[in-house]
């Protein structure tokens, strides 16, 4: 966060900001009575949660609070301690420190548990300002809130397994990450598991629904298991298609130069990162094929335990099948009564483009295509585009008839397209298993 961001949304939001006399009486110490600091308490309170949501930051750090936040001209806030101290006591902030341990053991969290009780009990106003850093309590229950609702509009289930490195990401950092499962670890919504297979793997179990996350069996270890095979495969495809970019620019470069001979080897390590993506994209694919398989197998699951429940309460309150069929009719009566209410209210779809203004944007798409055509390159005079093509390269390249092509076999490049881009992964390169 830029002190001159935060000092700029001050001011947006407190309008007499840079007021002389209303600065000084804010900038004041407490009194001793309550009811005279409780508005200027208030204030402080509200403008901290103000500042921290604006920039989607849940943690916060004292000194930078008060030196740079609240720093007016030289002047800090004398109260600001204070501030910081009740909202302590009230709950509203608490410290990384306090907050129980999500990847450690139980007998772990109990002590640290304990360590906190003792350590609140030691602190002031003076010490609390010098906390590296300290959450505010209602931001990070909508950060978890936050993070759950992602995951859920990717998972059908009523749970799911992230890796940590994905669900730190998530959150905004290995220590966002920590209070966030922290806090789910507390509410029993999430659980931390590892497993061993040739290094560490360590994943988040996470509970999507209002229930509490289940116990975890070998399925969400092999899960976990192909979910980070699935991001490091991701990784590698990343790499090679940076690469190939890379190598890419390169030929155009050295073609554009004259350098024919060198161009043709960039272009022989493009088809060679090219059968290398394809061998890694298949595997990537029979990953995700599996992935899949469980992720229905488990809906199946869940469909079929909701149809045997429903099966035993129609069978313990003596319900026949005809007054089902019967209430299914009247609830999908009472479902077409609501389309055909909420058609009629629909407003009539106005037309205002005429067949000129289509016409007009026909030939303006026209001209567009006709401008983005590219001159093919010429070796002997150079590259007519700083960019290039890559059907212009492998022309190019198909007449140099070096000593070491085939006769009739083409270039190199000829067999060598832009890979397609998959979907971005937000976690670390890792090491093909």
């Amino acid at each position: 966060m830029d002190s001159k961001s935060v000092k700029e949304f001050i001011r947006k939001e407190v309008p007499d900001w840079d007021y002389e006399l209303i600065a000084t009486a804010r900038f004041k110490a407490f009194s001793g009575q309550k009811s005279d600091w409780e508005p200027k308490f208030q204030f402080w309170k509200n403008l901290i949660v103000k500042i921290a949501r604006h920039f989607g930051v849940f943690i916060i750090s004292p000194p930078q609070v008060k030196n740079e936040w609240f720093n007016r001209g030289g002047l800090t806030p004398l109260c600001i301690d204070h501030v910081l101290f009740i909202m302590y006591n009230e709950g509203e902030i608490t410290r990384i420190s306090d907050m129980v341990g999500p990847y450690s053991g139980r007998i772990t969290q109990l002590f640290y548990k304990v360590k906190s009780l003792m350590d609140r009990s030691t602190m002031s106003p003076e010490s609390i300002l010098l906390e590296d850093c300290l959450i505010l309590t209602t931001l990070l229950k909508e950060k978890a809130d936050e993070v759950i609702k992602c995951l859920s509009e990717s998972h059908w289930n009523s749970y799911c397994v992230v890796t940590r490195n994905k669900f730190e990401s998530m959150c905004g950092g290995q220590k966002e990450g920590y209070a966030v499962l922290s806090y789910l670890s507390g509410c029993r919504k999430g659980r931390y598991l590892s497993t061993t297979k040739k290094e560490l793997i360590e994943g988040i179990k996470v509970s999507l629904s209002s229930a509490v996350v289940s116990g975890v069996s070998s399925l969400d270890f092999d899960t976990l298991h192909l979910i980070w095979t699935q991001e490091k495969l991701q990784q590698q495809l990343d790499v090679i298609d940076r690469r190939w970019e890379m190598s890419r620019q390169s030929a155009l470069a050295l073609l554009k130069s004259g350098n024919k001979k060198l161009a043709l080897r960039h272009a022989k390590e493009m088809k060679l990162g090219t059968e290398n993506r394809e061998k890694c994209n298949s595997l990537l694919n029979r990953v995700e094929e599996v992935l899949s398989v469980i992720a229905n197998a488990e809906s199946t699951k869940q469909v079929t335990e909701a149809i045997q429940i429903g099966a035993q309460v129609i069978k313990e309150n003596k319900i026949s099948i005809e007054e089902v069929q019967l209430c299914l009719e009247e609830l999908e009566e009472s479902i077409d009564s609501q389309k055909q209410v909420e058609k009629a209210l629909e407003p009539a779809p106005s037309l205002d483009m005429e067949d000129e203004d289509i016409e007009e944007e026909f030939r303006k798409l026209e001209l567009e295509i006709g401008s983005g055509n590219l001159k093919d390159l010429n070796p002997e005079a150079g590259v007519s585009d700083s960019e290039g093509t890559d059907q212009s390269l492998a022309d190019v390249l198909l007449n140099l008839k070096l000593a070491d092509d085939a006769p009739g076999s083409g270039s190199a490049i000829q067999n060598s397209g832009l890979p397609a881009k998959n979907k971005e992964s937000n976690s670390p390169m890792l090491e093909a298993a």
